[in-house]
């Protein structure tokens, strides 16, 4: 799968992360037009999955990666995390960074098949309803990793 186009729309990013958020709140538009404002940040996707990111400094940051429930399983997230490595790399940065919430198995299981590495963890990060908070579990990658948009096992399907 190819990435999809850039996506410097605010509007589109917060009604694909409203959609697709789990079980978090979902960003605003306005927080998303303030994201897009600031240096360094990198927009990518279509209406199916966004991306937002920020290299800066030789290390580059997922902010924020959607899927829409029914476009879940087809590459595209995929897609998206390899069309950033490559920009991140082509800016020099040696690493890229993203938290994902402990109890996201799906989104964990996309990144541990990609091969991201565990390199911290914020304990009772992400706040759930009625629930108790879930930890933040931050993992890393090389930007120049080869392998950025298939898994270690060569299968290109997930998230």
């Amino acid at each position: 799968m190819t990435a999809p186009p850039d996506v410097p729309d605010a509007a589109l990013m917060a009604a694909v992360h409203a959609e697709s958020a789990w079980p978090e709140r979902a960003w605003s538009e306005a927080e998303f037009a303030a994201l897009l404002a600031s240096p360094g940040t990198v927009a990518l996707g279509d209406a199916r999955a966004v991306l937002l990111g920020r290299i800066a400094g030789g290390e580059a940051e997922v902010l924020m990666l959607a899927t829409r429930p029914a476009e879940r399983r087809r590459g595209l997230a995929r897609g998206l995390l390899a069309a950033f490595a490559a920009r991140a790399a082509a800016a020099g940065a040696d690493r890229i960074l993203l938290e994902v919430a402990e109890d996201n198995g799906p989104a964990r299981a996309l990144y541990d098949g990609l091969g991201w590495v565990l390199v911290g963890r914020r304990a009772g990060y992400y706040r759930r309803a009625g629930g108790a908070p879930a930890a933040a579990l931050v993992l890393a990658r090389r930007a120049g990793d080869a392998d950025a948009a298939t898994s270690r096992t060569g299968h290109g399907k997930s998230s």
